[in-house]
C-alpha cells in the first residue's frame, strides 16, 4: 500500500533547466495594425494586440504589464506526433516537448488573474503527461475537467482498427475555490414549467416525498415526521407500495416552507375521503441554463473550420491544417469569461480565439511565431473588422464588425556580440527602445516625463530609473543628485562614471551593460521546436545500459541526457517504497 502522504511527480532529464529569460520589449508596426473606420458600437474594442514572435519570448514580454490580469487562456501546442523531431529518439521527443510545456504553462499561470482559467487542447500522444504536469504547475485541486470535443462528423474509411475522431481539452482554474464557470443557456429548461400562477409566472409543482434511491425511512430516519395537512390530521411520507419513505428535505426546510407560504397541498382522495399530498412549489428561472457536458459532439467538427478558412484567405493560400471551429472557442469563452475580459492564446494558429473573442466583445491577445500570422490571421481579422465574415459565430452573436487590433514584433535581443566577441548594446536599440528595455528588466513602468529628463520610468511615486550611454562625470552626478532631492531616489543605468558615490545617497548607479550580462540569455531569439533550435552534443558516448534492460541504442551525449522520462513516486517518509 502506498503511503497516504506520498504523491506522484512527473520527472524528466532536463527538467530541472529553466530558461533565463530576456523580458523583450514590443514594437508596434501600424502598418500591420488595423482598425475599423468608425464605430459600431459603443463597445467596439481597439487595444487588442497580435504578437508576431516566440511565443514563450512573447509571454516573458507580456508579465510586467498583465501579469494576474488574463481571465482565461486557451491554448492548442502542437501534439508532439513526431515530424519535428526524425532526427531523434522518441525519448528525447518527451523530454523536450515536456520542457516546451511546462515553461509555457507556469508562464501563464503568472499571467492568469486569481480567478482565471487554462484551457489546453491535446491528444492521446503526450495528453497523459502534460495532465501530470499541469498538476505540478496548477495544484492536482484546481483541476477541472477533461473535456472531450468530436473532431470528425463523418465516418473515417482509413483501412485501420481504430481512428482517432477525438481530442482533449484539459481545463484548470488558478483557484478553483474562486473561479466560477457559467451555465449555457437552454430554452428548453423551461419546458418542465407548465403551469402559470395569477401573476403570469411559470411553475411547476413536485411531490414533497422522495422518490428513487434512499427514499427509505430507514434510508434516511430523520426525514421521516409528520407534516400537518389542510383537515388537521398528520400526513407522513408513504410509498405506493405501502412502505414507509422520507421527506425530500429536513424538518426544518419544510417549517420554511410552511412560513413562507411555499408548501402546497392537493387532495388526491375525494370530498368525503381526502389525502392531502404536500407539495413544493418551483418557479421557472427567469434565464433557463443547463450544466455544460463534458462531451462535446454538438459543436462544429474540423471540416467545417476548414471550409471557414476558404472564406478569408486569400487565392493561392494553403488553409491551415488544423483549424479549430469557432462554435468550441465560442463554448469556452462563453464558459470562462463575460464581455470585456482578456482572453490569450499563445499558439495562435490561424487565428480562432482572436476571431471569436472579437465577435464576443472580449479583448484578447494572440501570439504567434509561424507566417500563417500574415498569411491567415491578418486577412481574417480584418474580414472579422470589416463585418465581412459571414461564418463561424458571426450569426450566433449578432456581430456586424468593428474594433481593432495592435500588430507587435519583440524587439532583438538587448545585447548582441561585437566582432571581439564582447557583449555590447544592440545596435538596433535607439534611446527609447535602450531605456524601454532596461525599464522592463529593472522592473520599473517605461513612463518617460517631458518635464524631467532623468524621470525615464518609476516603480513608485519616488522611485525613478534613468538611461543614458554617456559617461557621467562628478559634477553630472552631483547635478542630478541635486535635481532629485532628498526625498526621491534614482537608479542610474549608464555606460561608466566618475566619482565616488558615497556622496549621493539618493543615487544608485550601475554600468550597462556589465549590470545585466547575468541576468538573461541573451541573443535567444527562438525557444520553439524546430529541429535547428533543439539541444545537440556531438561527443559520442557508451551504450547506456539501465539496470534490468540491457544496453540501448547509442546516440549523442545531448541524446543519451535527454532519454529518461519516469513517472516518479515520492515520499515524505523514510524507507524503501512498497508498491506491492
Amino acid at each position: 500500500m502506498r503511503p497516504s502522504n506520498q504523491k506522484l511527480e512527473l520527472t524528466w532529464i532536463g527538467k530541472e533547466h529553466r530558461p533565463k529569460l530576456e523580458p523583450r520589449i514590443l514594437l508596434e508596426d501600424p502598418e500591420k495594425s488595423y482598425h475599423a473606420a468608425h464605430r459600431v458600437t459603443d463597445q467596439d474594442m481597439f487595444d487588442n494586440r497580435l504578437i508576431f514572435g516566440d511565443n514563450l519570448l512573447a509571454l516573458k514580454a507580456l508579465e510586467q504589464e498583465f501579469a494576474g490580469k488574463i481571465k482565461c487562456v486557451y491554448i492548442d501546442p502542437p501534439y508532439n506526433t513526431g515530424s519535428a523531431f526524425e532526427h531523434y529518439d522518441d525519448g528525447i521527443e518527451h523530454s523536450l516537448w515536456l520542457s516546451m510545456m511546462r515553461d509555457r504553462i507556469q508562464a501563464i499561470w503568472s499571467l492568469l488573474r486569481p480567478d482565471g482559467a487554462l484551457f489546453v487542447q491535446i491528444d492521446d500522444t503526450e495528453g497523459y503527461y502534460l495532465k501530470v504536469m499541469m498538476d505540478e504547475v496548477f495544484g492536482r485541486s484546481n483541476f477541472i475537467t477533461a473535456f472531450v470535443w468530436r473532431k470528425v462528423d463523418s465516418p473515417n474509411d482509413n483501412k485501420v482498427a481504430i481512428t482517432p475522431d477525438h481530442e482533449f481539452i484539459f481545463c484548470f482554474a488558478k483557484d478553483a475555490s474562486v473561479t466560477r464557470f457559467k451555465r449555457k443557456y437552454d430554452s428548453s429548461v423551461l419546458n418542465a414549467y407548465s403551469n402559470r400562477d395569477d401573476n403570469g409566472r411559470l411553475y411547476r409543482d413536485r411531490l414533497l416525498k422522495k422518490n428513487g434511491k434512499s427514499s427509505l425511512r430507514e434510508d434516511r430516519p430523520s426525514m421521516y415526521f409528520p407534516i400537518r395537512a389542510p383537515d388537521g390530521n398528520d400526513v407522513y411520507p408513504v410509498h405506493d407500495d405501502g412502505r414507509d419513505a422520507c421527506w425530500a428535505m429536513g424538518r426544518g426546510s419544510v417549517d420554511k416552507l410552511i412560513a413562507n407560504g411555499e408548501l402546497v397541498w392537493k387532495n388526491r382522495g375525494t370530498d368525503d375521503n381526502p389525502r392531502w399530498i404536500p407539495y413544493t412549489r418551483e418557479y421557472a428561472p427567469d434565464l433557463p441554463v443547463r450544466p455544460y457536458s463534458t462531451i462535446w459532439s454538438d459543436v462544429d467538427t474540423t471540416r467545417q473550420a476548414k471550409a471557414h478558412q476558404k472564406t478569408f484567405l486569400q487565392d493561392g493560400t494553403e488553409p491551415f491544417s488544423t483549424p479549430k471551429p469557432e462554435p468550441l472557442l465560442a463554448r469556452i469563452l462563453e464558459m470562462a469569461t463575460d464581455p470585456g475580459d482578456w482572453v490569450l492564446d499563445s499558439f495562435a494558429g490561424s487565428g480562432t480565439t482572436g476571431a471569436v473573442a472579437h465577435k464576443m466583445g472580449r479583448r484578447w491577445i494572440m501570439v504567434e511565431l509561424g507566417e500563417h500570422c500574415h498569411t491567415h490571421i491578418i486577412p481574417r481579422l480584418h474580414k472579422v473588422i470589416d463585418g465581412a465574415d459571414p461564418g463561424g459565430v458571426t450569426k450566433a452573436v449578432d456581430w456586424q464588425g468593428g474594433g481593432g487590433f495592435r500588430y507587435f514584433r519583440l524587439a532583438p535581443s538587448l545585447l548582441a556580440k561585437d566582432k571581439w566577441g564582447n557583449w555590447v548594446i544592440n545596435q538596433h536599440y535607439n534611446a527609447a527602445m535602450l531605456a524601454e528595455a532596461l525599464c522592463k528588466l529593472e522592473g520599473f513602468s517605461y513612463a518617460p516625463s517631458d518635464a524631467l529628463y532623468w524621470q525615464h520610468g518609476r516603480s513608485t511615486e519616488r522611485d525613478f530609473i534613468y538611461v543614458t550611454t554617456q559617461t557621467l562625470s562628478p559634477e553630472q552626478l552631483q547635478a542630478l543628485s541635486d535635481e532629485v532631492g532628498a526625498e526621491r531616489s534614482l537608479l542610474v543605468l549608464c555606460m561608466a562614471f566618475r566619482g565616488s558615490m558615497d556622496e549621493h545617497p539618493n543615487l544608485t548607479v550601475k554600468k550597462i551593460p556589465k549590470q545585466v550580462l547575468e541576468r538573461c540569455e541573451w541573443g535567444h531569439d527562438d525557444y520553439s521546436l524546430k529541429v535547428e533550435n533543439l539541444p545537440q552534443q556531438a561527443a559520442p558516448v557508451a551504450e547506456p545500459v539501465v539496470e534490468g534492460r540491457g544496453p540501448q541504442r547509442r546516440g549523442t551525449a545531448g541524446q543519451a541526457q535527454q532519454m529518461a522520462l519516469v513517472l516518479e513516486t515520492t515520499t515524505d517518509e523514510e524507507g524503501e517504497d512498497n508498491n506491492g
